[in-house]
């Protein structure tokens, strides 16, 4: 017991720069590696070296000894969310609810990926990577309690969420003619924080803070590729992951009653499978990925009405001596749906607006040496608004309206010996 509480606490703190992560395909990043970033998040049939460690875990077969890549992104969330009052009569109801700006706008995302040919058959990596989160932070100084009775505005409930995973696996790659194949067994860390002041319908009003602070838990799952290259440019490839089943003691069972939402402390990370290709034509090269995350059906996630996403990425390199350009697009439509419940609704928009759909990228390799290379990219997520229906909930509030904004730049240094 004692040594698992000194990792967890080594972990946390080791995430402390990371203080809120906000993805892009649900609550997933749409690629955990600077090159893959650049060309939208293909990487399914697209090798990016040591950087392939978890998207797919066949892919590190193309290293051709040792390459190790390590570096990060640094996220730019640009979250606002404002509560819509019901029309009402002069002097009655709530006063017009300001647009409120999330604090949560500067985040460090980590990465370090290795791989390693033991043999001409067989190739072993390991890694570490932020892959996924989210959250807000509508704290206000003041104080929700003091705010709205000097002004009437609710303050957003000074609503802060923190969900942050970190994954780390070792893959076991088999290489046989064109034919790859690779098992990566995956360990799963994350932490969850949600805290807010819930008003009382007592006159007057009375507030509730709502959290029981930072909750971590560990889980294990597990990732299958395979790939075929056709020797004529064309390579194909297949993943599946499995779910992570994540419980989270305290942090989410009485915050959800607190919206009218049953739910769990367990928040399970969905399975993915996904399909690609990849063509090489001289300096060319073009990829293609498809894949289906499954929120519908893992716990947690399912209880607050998440539906899955078709993600699709495509993406573009053009290399030439020691130097490459990246160019991609990746789109899935939100996760984060308007439901017939009201409690869902508000929940769901104002805590975890995991709702981005559409993102563009561009980046870039340059090569000191046969030995030692950077890569850059640059990722923009434009504004994505979205309003539910919230009047039900008989608050005074009419709807909720969140506009989601991204940018993000991400840095790699890749050493081969």
């Amino acid at each position: 017991m004692k040594n698992t509480t000194l990792l967890k606490s080594g972990i946390a703190l080791s995430l402390l720069t990371s203080t809120l992560l906000h993805a892009t395909n649900g609550d997933h990043l749409i690629a955990v590696g600077t090159k893959a970033r650049g060309m939208g998040g293909v990487g399914i049939a697209m090798s990016h070296g040591a950087e392939s460690t978890l998207t797919n875990p066949a892919l590190i077969t193309s290293v051709e000894a040792t390459e190790i890549s390590f570096g990060g992104t640094v996220f730019m969330p640009d979250i606002k969310t404002q509560l819509n009052e019901t029309p009402a009569p002069p002097g009655m109801g709530l006063p017009p609810q300001n647009k409120m700006t999330s604090d949560a706008d500067l985040n460090m995302i980590p990465e370090v990926s290795l791989a390693m040919k033991m043999s001409e058959n067989f190739y072993v990596g390991i890694g570490m990577w932020g892959t996924a989160g989210m959250g807000v932070d509508y704290s206000n100084g003041a104080g929700i309690e003091n705010t709205l009775m000097t002004t009437g505005q609710l303050s957003n409930f000074d609503m802060v969420t923190n969900l942050q995973l970190m994954q780390f696996a070792v893959p076991l790659a088999y290489k046989t003619n064109g034919f790859s194949i690779a098992i990566a067994p995956v360990l799963q860390y994350g932490n969850l924080d949600i805290n807010f002041v819930m008003p009382t319908p007592t006159m007057p009003p009375q507030f509730v803070q709502v959290g029981s602070g930072l909750a971590q838990d560990f889980g294990f799952g597990y990732n299958i590729g395979a790939t075929y290259d056709f020797s004529n440019g064309l390579t194909i490839g297949a993943v599946y992951k499995s779910s992570i089943k994540m419980t989270y003691d305290g942090a989410i069972e009485s915050a959800a009653r607190n919206f009218g939402i049953i739910m769990s402390d367990t928040l399970e990370q969905p399975a993915e499978a996904g399909v690609g290709f990849a063509y090489v034509m001289g300096q060319h090269a073009f990829a293609f990925d498809y894949k289906k995350i499954k929120w519908s059906d893992v716990e947690g996630y399912t209880d607050v009405s998440w539906e899955d996403q078709d993600v699709f990425a495509v993406g573009y390199q053009y290399s030439r001596d020691n130097w490459a350009l990246r160019v991609g697009y990746n789109h899935a439509s939100s996760a984060v749906v308007e439901t017939q419940n009201p409690s869902i609704n508000m929940f769901n928009l104002l805590g975890f607006p995991a709702t981005s759909e559409d993102h563009y990228s561009v980046g870039g390799t340059y090569a000191f040496n046969e030995q030692f290379s950077v890569d850059l990219a640059y990722v923009y997520s434009p504004e994505s608004t979205k309003t539910f229906d919230v009047s039900m909930l008989g608050m005074g509030i009419d709807s909720v309206t969140t506009d989601h904004r991204e940018d993000s730049l991400s840095f790699q240094l890749t050493y081969k010996f």
